[in-house]
């Protein structure tokens, strides 16, 4: 299983794999997570249970393209019997499923998504997926998250939606600590996601001076790091409100104390330009949050199945604010049915055994 990054980063895509690969690892199948490494600093090789997890050096080290020689060596060399490669949104994806596909080695590639914050990245992605789409149409299977990238999937690369597979992410609850979180609020309402234009931290801040002038005890979480907090810390001083705003973050290790200061929120919003099925939201669904998200990509079929409210991109700041109060004041939601991790496991297995049987031979053919 080829991920960009893994353990003990955190994200959505991350989340994704550390769940599902230790899950299927304890079902008995011989699994290695590979993955990069850009600090040096990280252990190459690492056993999670019945787990094995190997870290190869890429580069450049401050960008996110994440190309590895090693690790693309180490594809063709070591002998695996399927490649399932998670995300193709940097070179590594591309790179790892032709070295699979020349070696004769079944292949699977699942989307996560498609944003990105930078101009010039997004200046090139109709060229990007030109030279990834022969590699995605001679996988033996594609796997989606949500029913907006089916749709938009089967668009890049011409090809029937139903011949894309869509397995869910699961939707489990964080895990809560007994410590109280270290900020509250009323309402308190958390943006969750790495600190990118990407993810509309800006969005919610812009939002909070109109939100205090309705509820003058209201405070947000900004949760994440990353490159934009210079800027997003700007934008809270230039708008004076850096008392009702605070900035933090949460390793791998510290998941209890994040559930912990999701369980206390009034909201959670994602107003992000462009998500699939973020696992964030998720998880505070799971945990019976009420959620606020944009009304955009999968964030609008969250939505349409009554899990979130969504406000447009290009709303106002005192119509975010106004969404937020009234969403803060209605009751607790009642606890959806959800998809777990075990679920997602029990269909990646399943198209694991079609494809190497024979059954799948071919994208989507199954």
């Amino acid at each position: 299983m080829v991920s960009s990054r893994y353990s003990p980063h955190v994200g959505g895509v991350e989340t994704h794999v550390q769940e599902v690969a230790r899950r299927i690892a304890s079902r008995g199948l011989d699994l290695t997570v590979l993955t990069t490494d850009l600090t040096g600093e990280l252990p190459p090789l690492e056993h999670e249970g019945p787990l094995t997890v190997r870290r190869f050096p890429a580069r450049p080290r401050k960008s996110d393209l994440y190309i590895s020689p090693s690790l693309i060596r180490h594809i063709r060399e070591e002998g695996y019997d399927l490649v399932h490669v998670q995300g193709v949104n940097n070179f590594l994806p591309p790179m790892a499923l032709m070295a699979a596909q020349r070696s004769g080695i079944p292949t699977v590639a699942t989307f996560h998504g498609g944003g990105h914050s930078s101009r010039v990245r997004r200046m090139v992605r109709g060229t990007q997926w030109r030279v990834v789409r022969p590699l995605l149409l001679r996988t033996n299977a594609l796997v989606a998250v949500c029913h907006f990238e089916v749709d938009t999937w089967a668009g890049r690369i011409g090809l029937e939606p139903e011949r894309i597979r869509l397995i869910r992410n699961g939707a489990e609850p964080l895990p809560v600590g007994s410590s109280p979180p270290e900020v509250s609020g009323s309402p308190l309402v958390c943006s969750v996601g790495r600190l990118d234009r990407l993810k509309g931290h800006h969005r919610l801040i812009k939002a909070m001076p109109a939100l205090l002038d309705l509820a003058p005890d209201a405070h947000l979480a900004v949760i994440g790091r990353g490159d934009f907090e210079h800027e997003l810390r700007r934008l809270v001083a230039r708008l004076q409100i850096e008392h009702a705003v605070t900035f933090m973050s949460f390793d791998s290790t510290q998941r209890e104390a994040l559930g912990a200061l999701v369980r206390s929120s009034d909201v959670v919003a994602l107003m992000s330009d462009f998500e699939a099925h973020p696992v964030a939201v998720m998880e505070a669904v799971a945990l019976e949050r009420k959620v606020v998200v944009a009304d955009t990509s999968g964030l609008s079929e969250l939505a349409a199945e009554g899990l979130a409210v969504a406000v447009p991109t290009d709303a106002s700041p005192h119509t975010l604010a106004e969404v937020l109060a009234d969403v803060a004041r209605r009751p607790d939601p009642v606890p959806p049915v959800l998809p777990t991790w075990d679920d997602c496991v029990d269909e990646l297995v399943d198209l694991y055994e079609e494809i190497l049987s024979g059954v799948s031979t071919g994208s989507g053919a199954h």
